[in-house]
């Protein structure tokens, strides 16, 4: 049985815009079923499926200084208007690579983030014929064909790259992979920066869960100070690369501890300092460890409640926040919102109380 080329435009509520070429056709092949199959973005995919989907990318990250193990988590930006990268381009095929793709495979893949092709012939027609085509979500301009895949030439086809198909602003990257020289970013919006990289590697970050010590452990006492400290050996800046393959574009984005926010749970409570921000010490750590005989002392960071709890505790958020820069290829430095991760552990607090006799 014979299969007609097809084309699946795939719009944001991942439902079929189109269907050109006189066939009907889907990103799996399987009658009926319409959406774009997901993958992971974390650039480590091998195989033909990383060549097939416009959801990998092969963008490589990794944390070259900073603690390591425990329990970790990503930051969430003080900004809230800031988001990582919803698109890009990124350098997927040689001309052989591209060639032996169509030869190899069943003809279905991306040539965008919305677009994708079923039939060897919609790819032959344009990468390998010279017929022009249409960058359907890129103001529907023209897009002009290659002969024989550009074998013998040096340089790479890029393609559009979105972790999230969904997100309208990956609506942004709307041309269909096309043919750049080597050593070269492509001139087009949305290509990739440094800058670009830096975000991207920003939403990889996992930093140390927010653990606190405090004391009294156990149960605090009302109108006595609880302290609270953390290791100077856990809160370390954290460094996180992120380089493009084929390119010699790459970033380093860097998240240093800069303060502890407490929020005791309740009105009823004192922070110290009164604006519950703890900061960081010359070493490191945060707050002083508490010792014997410091019960009614102010601690440097630190909590009094007011009122003691009835069989409902206390919940106490420990927020760090992080402190973002970056630099990356050819000098370039820059700075990105202050970044945050918040635990929040339950505080018993009881009442002591005096009896004259």
């Amino acid at each position: 049985m014979s299969t007609t080329p097809a084309r699946l435009l795939i719009p944001v509520a991942a439902v079929a815009l189109a269907l050109c070429g006189g066939g009907v056709s889907n990103a799996n092949t399987q009658p009926g079923k319409t959406t774009k199959p997901s993958a992971p973005t974390d650039g480590g995919a091998d195989g033909k499926n990383i060549y097939a989907s416009a959801s990998y990318s092969r963008i490589k990250v990794r944390q070259v200084s900073g603690p390591t193990g425990g329990k970790r988590g990503r930051l969430s930006s003080v900004d809230v208007n800031w988001k990582p990268p919803a698109c890009w381009y990124e350098p997927v095929f040689t001309g052989e690579e591209l060639k032996a793709f169509v030869d190899e495979s069943d003809g279905v893949g991306d040539v965008g983030i919305h677009e994708t092709w079923v039939g060897k012939g919609l790819w032959t027609d344009h990468y390998q014929d010279g017929k022009p085509e249409t960058n359907f979500d890129d103001t529907w301009s023209t897009a002009p064909g290659y002969k024989d895949y550009n074998v013998g030439k040096d340089g790479y086809f890029w393609r559009s790259v979105a972790p999230d198909v969904e997100d309208p602003d990956s609506w942004d990257c709307g041309k269909i992979m096309f043919w750049q020289d080597p050593g070269q970013v492509p001139k087009v919006p949305n290509a990739p920066t440094p800058k670009m990289l830096a975000d991207y590697a920003y939403n990889q970050i996992q930093v140390p869960s927010t653990e606190i010590e405090v004391k009294p452990a156990a149960k605090s006492t009302v109108n006595l100070p609880t302290w609270v400290w953390l290791d100077k050996a856990t809160f370390q800046e954290i460094k996180v690369r992120a380089e493009l393959p084929r390119t010699n574009l790459w970033a380093e984005t860097t998240a240093k501890p800069v303060a502890l926010h407490l929020d005791p749970g309740t009105d009823d409570a004192t922070t110290y300092p009164a604006s519950g921000n703890c900061k960081f010490n010359d070493d490191g750590s945060i707050g002083t460890p508490y010792t014997k005989g410091s019960a009614d002392k102010t601690p440097p960071c630190g909590i009094t409640y007011l009122h003691a709890t009835d069989g409902k505790p206390y919940h106490l958020k420990a927020s760090i926040t992080w402190q973002i820069t970056w630099e990356g290829t050819d000098g370039a430095t820059g700075d990105l919102p202050d970044g945050t991760f918040e635990t929040t552990q339950d505080m018993n607090v009881q009442e002591i109380q005096a009896i004259n006799r």
